[in-house]
């Protein structure tokens, strides 16, 4: 797993097989994380946000590195089309696409961070209100199987550009283009602890994720009875959720509003 910007095996020692489902073979052995892994990543996430300075990151050096990151996407996109064909099963074709439009979603969002839409409103009174956006804080995002690299970057790159600090939990049966992806943004230079991704069963790591009351916002997209689930998690420390069926667009921001 990808923790506050290094590498770990589960402290459990704990590991889980990944297969092709195009003929069940045994493609790779990942580690299988739990609750201690979790609080590690909240930990990290809050740290890097609270007290590390990511929150005060200008807008314009998180479009870089989120530019960057779409460069190196690009360079390696054969090698990651390769990677969700393997672990995911989907066509060649169909990867290569996602592949594509996760690069542009990146590269979107970098430009979206430098396009500030301040907003003033007339009211009755002799003053001048207008609306401040602010990011949102330490960002829960769970992703379903079937768009495993795509919708990694659905959840990660507007988080990013609105200047939150990120746990990504991917699907348990496809992880390996987010630890691919983890693999490039730690060599593009994102700040530790600013991006993290756990791996684990759903019901093991989305309670702890949804719980905590260290976490400002879990984004899921997924299935109904699960969603129900995160959204009842979260309610119990009145935390925003998001929960969409998959497939459905991405939230396109991330930011907490005060007039």
């Amino acid at each position: 797993m990808y923790i506050d910007g290094e590498w770990i095996f589960a402290q459990s020692k704990e590991s889980r097989e990944i297969y092709n489902p195009a003929n069940g073979e045994v493609i790779a052995r990942v580690s299988e994380g739990g609750v201690t892994e979790v609080e590690q990543a909240i930990r990290a996430a809050r740290r890097a946000f609270d007290q590390d300075g990511w929150a005060d990151v200008t807008a314009l050096e998180r479009a870089q590195l989120l530019y960057r990151l779409a460069d190196a996407i690009e360079e390696v996109s054969e090698e990651l089309t390769a990677l969700e064909v393997l672990n995911n099963g989907k066509p060649m074709r169909e990867a290569q696409a996602d592949v594509t439009d996760a690069a542009n979603c990146f590269r979107y969002y970098a430009g979206l961070a430098t396009k500030p839409h301040g907003e003033t409103v007339e009211v009755p009174a002799p003053s001048q209100t207008f609306i401040v956006r602010e990011p949102v804080g330490v960002c829960a995002q769970i992703i379903p199987w079937n768009y495993p690299f795509l919708m990694a970057a659905w959840k990660l790159a507007p988080a990013l550009a609105a200047g939150n600090t990120c746990i990504l939990k991917p699907s348990e049966l496809t992880p390996l283009t987010a630890l691919r992806l983890a693999v490039l943004i730690d060599q593009v230079g994102f700040p530790k602890g600013v991006v993290n991704v756990v791996l684990g069963a759903g019901p093991v790591l989305g309670q702890p994720l949804a719980e905590s009351h260290d976490v400002d916002k879990v984004a899921f997209t997924g299935g109904t009875v699960t969603g129900r689930k995160i959204m009842q998690a979260a309610s119990g420390n009145i935390k925003k959720s998001i929960s969409r069926a998959r497939g459905e667009v991405p939230e396109y921001y991330l930011c907490r509003c005060r007039s």
